[in-house]
This record gives structure tokens, sequence and C-alpha cells, in this order.
């Protein structure tokens, strides 16, 4: 079958591999489309911390159920979208219900092979009905679900007491910011925006229809003083993936907020703890999603509130990818999600 293999940083290779063959409890699915994301191009550029080389990347996939076990739930043709976090089902996290930070995850493309090819064969439970949507929708549901996750983990809602949304900030409008910012929106929360192109503000500004947004630079915290009279932001969201951002954000959190940190550096994260403890700062990790998230993402595309085709403003075939990819990573290419057809 058709693969692209990640064999070191910098090189990606077209080439062919076996098809793989259903273990008991798996199911085979024709992989159909496969979202690129900032950890592909992590891999790429060798800046990913949780990987060794070489790698098949891909883990935003939807695809056709080609086999699947007896008295399966799921028929050959169905249209399916598979949630790539393996948990082991059993550890203190899984536990608690939170596979997504399973003490033994494995996360397709990343720690494992992932869906960059023809065939995947992956355990049932974590492949899902996309009924309601398309091959490309469904393809988009894992980033999004992420930023569904930050948003719920955070419970940004509407304040009943004040009659109106929380104040909620985005740090960082690349494709985990803009689904945070878009289901925060969804939830009621008056969304600002923060980042250094302005083309990514002003789309969330458009598609979104979030509130504020603000060009980075030197009185960054100043203009966000002024946009919210003084008292900054109930919920502060950082999607960056850049240490200094990180800690200016503490600064953005006002008092009796929460801050949320959906990036993961390979750093330490300093703050100054008189002005934390000031503020009874609430401080969270929000990593991957569950399924409650994607069911909710499903959801909302079938109620028509997420703007996919918006969203998606690259694609290319399967073995274009090794010679695309690295002009996707460009900034000035403008990607928010680009999307691979196997």
């Amino acid at each position: 079958m058709d693969t692209v293999i990640c064999e070191a940083p910098g090189k990606l290779v077209h080439t062919q591999r076996p098809r793989p063959v259903r273990a008991e409890g798996e199911v085979l699915v024709r992989v159909r489309r496969v979202g690129i994301c900032g950890t592909d191009m992590h891999i790429y550029k060798g800046t990913q911390p949780f990987l060794t080389y070489p790698r098949v990347m891909g883990h935003e996939l939807s695809g056709e159920v080609a086999e699947a076990p007896a008295g399966s739930d799921l028929s050959p043709g169905d249209v399916v979208y598979i949630m790539p976090y393996m948990s082991c089902g059993h550890c203190a996290a899984c536990r608690k219900g939170k596979g997504n930070c399973c003490m033994n995850i494995r996360v397709l493309g990343v720690h494992m092979d992932g869906g960059l090819c023809e065939y995947i064969s992956v355990p049932e439970g974590f492949v899902f009905k996309a009924t309601g949507i398309g091959l490309d929708e469904a393809a988009m549901l894992e980033f999004l679900a992420i930023g569904h996750h930050a948003v719920r983990r955070a419970q940004v809602q509407t304040s009943q007491k004040e009659q109106s949304g929380h104040k909620a900030l985005v740090v960082g409008v690349g494709p985990i910011g803009i689904a945070t910012a878009l289901f925060a929106k969804l939830r009621g929360a008056e969304v600002t925006v923060i980042d250094s192109r302005q083309p990514r503000i002003d789309f969330c500004l458009r598609e979104l229809k979030a509130d504020h947004g603000v060009l980075v630079g030197d009185d960054t915290r100043d203009q966000l003083s002024q946009l919210t009279g003084g008292d900054f932001y109930d919920v502060v969201f950082d999607a960056t993936g850049a240490p200094k951002a990180m800690e200016a954000g503490f600064g953005y959190v006002g008092h009796g907020g929460t801050y949320v940190l959906i990036s993961v550096v390979a750093a330490d994260i300093t703050f100054n703890d008189p002005e934390f403890h000031k503020r009874e700062t609430t401080l969270m990790g929000s990593r991957n999603a569950t399924p409650e998230d994607f069911k909710g993402v499903l959801a909302a595309m079938i109620a028509g509130h997420v703007p996919t085709a918006a969203l998606n403003t690259h694609r290319a075939k399967l073995s274009e990818l090794p010679d695309i990819l690295p002009q996707w990573i460009e900034p000035s290419a403008g990607v928010i999600k680009a999307l691979v057809e196997c």
C-alpha cells in the first residue's frame, strides 16, 4: 500500500508497505483523509519530544470500514473517524474515565505509526461512525475536539449572576487556538484572540465571530487591560507552544480566573507566586480529548456551527506530500487545516 514515512527530520519518503492484517478485536480502515497538524510539522522539523524515527505520521483520520469483527456495530463501507489516543483502559487515569491522559498512552502517528497510508488496523473501541458528516469533516474532528476539551475543562459558560458570558482570551490562534475560540464562543463567552499574524486574527473575527483581536506587540497587556476595563479575563487559554508566551499569559488572568495550558513544550514554565495567589488563579493542563468531546464536535458540525469549508485551506494527494509539506510549514502559506487525500 502507498505510505509516506518520515525517515528522519526533514526527510519524507513516499514508498510501499505491506497492507496490515486485521487482528482479533480490530477494525481495518481504508484511510481516505488525513489532517496535517502542528504535531506533524514538529515531527518533520525534529522538534517533537515524544517520538523516534522512522515514523508514519498522521493522527487526524477519517476513512471507510474495510473489515470489522463479527458482531460489530461497524460494517464495511461505513464512514468513520478514529480517536487516535490508544489508551490502556486499566491505569489510574483510565479508571477515572480520563483515557486522554492515560499513563501508558500511545498516540497514532507519534508513539506508533499513524495514518499517512492507505490502510490502518486499530482496536474497535477507537473507531466511531461519522454519521451525518463527510470524510473531510470527519478528518477535522480531532483537532477541533482538543479545543472543545479545553473549553469544557475550563467550564466556560454564560454567567447567570452577571447575565453575560465569561471573558475568554485565546493566545495563539493556529488550528488548536481557532478550535478553542470557536467552542468558547459557542458556549456564550466574549472571546478575544491574540496572535502575531494578522490574517489569523482576521479569520477568527470573520469566521468565528470573535469579539476582539489583538496583534502581539509591546503594548499587548495594555490593550487587554483596556478591553476589559482593567479586570482582565475569566479564562485564558494558551495555544502558542512558546514558553515566553505561556509565562506572559499568567498576567492576563483576572482575579478568580482560570489559566488553561493546551500547549506542551519541552521547557520549565515559571510564574510569580504572589501574583498567582493574589488572584487565586486556577491553573489547568488540557491534554488531547475524550469521546465526549468528539461527539460534541460532531453535533456542532451537524448543526452547522463549524465553518469546515473555511477551515480547510489546503489539500494534496498522499503521493504529493513529501514535496508539498515543506511549503505548508512556511507561515506565508497561510495554512489553517490541510487535508491529505489517500
